[in-house]
Order: C-alpha cells, then structure tokens, then sequence
C-alpha cells in the first residue's frame, strides 16, 4: 500500500468528487494501472471506494490483441458491482451484499464487498441509465467515491451526467512518436473539453436537455422549432429553418457527419450561430470539424462540461515504440500545462527510491563536525 498521496489522488479529494470515471485513449494506454493506483490511494486513505466497468475488465489477456495485461487489484472494504459470472473466476474472497436486477451477457450485475487483497474481473452494466442505477447501488451500500472503469471506443461514462471527474489514459500504443501521442491526445481532449454554456444559454435551452430532441432559437430567443425527434436523424429537420435565421441549437443526443455538415450549412449562413450538445461524449466528429465549424464564426458548448480532473501517461506500448518515461513525461506536462498530468507507476518508482535512499542514510555512522575555537 502507497506511503505518500499522489498528486493525481490530492486532486481527485480536493476536487470533492464522487463519482470518477477512468477511460483510455485506445488499448493499452495504461488505463487498468491508472485504476489500480486510484484503488490503492483511496485504500490507503480510507475512502469507502466502488467500482464497476462499463462493459469487461480484469481479464487476463487483451481481448483484442491478447496481450497479457495487468489485473484488476482490489483492496479489503472495496465494494464491486459485477457480473454473476465474473465472481466465479475471482481471486478473492467476497461476500454479497445486493442483486442490482440489472441483467447482463454474463449474468446479473451484483454488488459484492471485497474481504482481501486480490485481483479481480469486473463486468458491469452497458447502458448509460443502467449505470446510474448501479452507482446509487454502490453509494447506497456505503461508497463515497465509485469509480467507472471505461471500454474501447466507449466514453458516454465520462459523461459529467454519469460521472463528475474524468481520468485520461494515453500513451506510446497511440502510435508514433511523442508528438504524435500528444497531438492525437490535444485532439481528443478537444471534443471531450469543449466549454459549458453560459446560465441563459443553459436556461433557455433546459426543456430540450430535460425532454429529450432538438430544439432552435432566433436571436431574440424566440423558439422556432422543438420536437422530441433523435438527433441522428435530424439533419434534414434543422436545415429547413435555414431562412428563419436560427442563432441557437440544442441538440440533446448523438451528433454524427450528416448533422454535423448541416450544421456547417448553418454556420456559413449564419455566423455567431451557436450549437449546444449535451457533453463533448455525444459528438462524434473529429477535432478539425470542430475547429471549421468554430472558423465560420459557430460555438460549440456544452449542456454540461465535462470535469478532466487528470491525464495519466503510458511509457510502454506491448506492439512496439516504447519512450522514455521522463522525456514524455516532460513533454506532455508542458502540452498540457492546465490539466494534471502524470505517469503514476514513474512516480511510485521515484518515491520508492527516495524512501530507499532516506534509509540509507538514517544506517550511515554519524558524522562529528570539530568546533573551532578562538
């Protein structure tokens, strides 16, 4: 168990969070070892701790790549909802304390409490309000912080309606070299970062976020279209009102290409237009598109910001183009100079050899130091 408290776990406490979702750039960015580092910080300061995944995790090998990867480790107290099925491969001893009701491909998602030290697979509920369910669960069996343990090519869970902090794993298994990594890293932290509106803009766009839909408004704010109709498919109903002068748009699910490019349409005949979305998980358009869109005069913001509470770095890449761990570290930190960056496992290493280096000292003779006289 960790001696000292991380500079990523003081800024999860001071940020007073409760729920912290932990998601990966891609495969092997180092997002089960950031998880693990959160879980032995939060045993070592005796948090109540919950945790589940947003689909499977704690497996052997990568289902992917089958590449050997880290388990999950878990500490006495810790409190999991998983799959009935994953608690017959469990490395611990658990005893149960609720039945979620929540039906999964592995079974029922339960809650169960850990009674040892040990690594554990954890599978937990899919759907976005199948979460919500398993973490007032988890909080109502005693966590004051659940942790989201993310899936590939999924990131809703970050959303700041499930979760109200978000860790970012990247790394080397991005491909190319650091700047790359980076590049590719700023790109996404881009759509996931995009600003919180404004409390008007937040007020008069609230029934469409309550309800569901899209909704638009003139300059004056007065309504000129609102319907319960899913985003995905509503490219074509947004376009007709391209002559009534639309200043504002709030779109409450998923934005993908064919909305996006009429939302360019837009833009290009109405600059200062502004377009709200629930949170940078529901856009699913790259960096530039937002940067184009944000060049023909548009705002993108959200209904709710999303919290990037730190970013955690991955040296290592099992399929080749590993870096050095202090030179990415350095630069990364100065790319991302607003965020919290860190790579915990160098700086375990580091504690780990001052913490030697400070016993040596203490078993050295001591030293006399002759006092000149005058």
């Amino acid at each position: 168990m960790p001696r000292t408290h991380s500079a990523l776990w003081q800024r999860i406490q001071a940020n007073g969070l409760d729920v912290l979702a932990v998601m990966g750039m891609t495969k092997n960015t180092g997002k089960t070892v950031a998880l693990n580092h959160v879980l032995a910080q939060a045993a070592a300061s005796q948090v109540a701790v919950g945790v589940t995944s947003i689909g499977r995790d704690g497996e052997d090998r990568d289902m992917v790549f089958f590449i050997p990867k880290p388990p999950i480790l878990v500490w006495p107290g810790t409190l999991v909802a998983t799959a009935r099925a994953t608690l017959q491969r469990a490395k611990v001893r658990w005893k149960l304390i609720d039945a979620t009701g929540i039906a999964s491909p592995m079974g029922e998602v339960l809650v169960v409490k850990v009674l040892e030290y040990g690594e554990m697979e954890i599978a937990g509920a899919s759907r976005s309000s199948d979460q919500r369910t398993v973490i007032g669960r988890l909080q109502q069996c005693g966590a004051s912080l659940v942790i989201l343990d993310g899936a590939l090519g999924r990131s809703h869970h970050a959303s700041p309606a499930i979760a109200n902090g978000v860790i970012l794993a990247t790394g080397a298994a991005i491909g190319g070299g650091i700047q790359d990594v980076i590049r590719k890293t700023r790109d996404r932290l881009a759509i996931l970062g995009i600003a919180q509106a404004d409390e008007a803009t937040r007020l008069l766009c609230e029934p469409v976020f309550a309800q569901g839909g899209v909704g638009l408004w003139d300059r004056q704010g007065a309504p000129l279209f609102r319907a319960e109709i899913a985003t995905l498919n509503a490219a074509d109903t947004v376009l007709r009102y391209a002559d009534a002068a639309p200043a504002t748009i709030a779109l409450s699910g998923a934005v993908g290409r064919s909305l996006w490019r009429a939302l360019g349409t837009l833009a290009a005949r109405h600059p200062g237009l502004t377009v709200v979305v629930n949170d940078g998980t529901k856009l699913f358009v790259e960096a530039t598109d937002l940067a184009v869109l944000r060049k023909q005069g548009a705002q993108v913001l959200a209904y709710r910001g999303i919290h990037m509470t730190g970013i955690t770095l991955n040296p290592f890449s099992p399929l080749g183009g590993s870096f050095d761990a202090q030179e990415f570290l350095n630069a990364a930190r100065e790319a991302f100079a607003n965020y919290g960056v860190s790579d915990v496992v160098l700086e375990e290493q580091n504690n780990l050899a001052g913490q030697t280096a400070a016993a040596q000292l203490q078993t050295l003779p001591p030293t006399h130091e002759t006092e000149e006289t005058t």
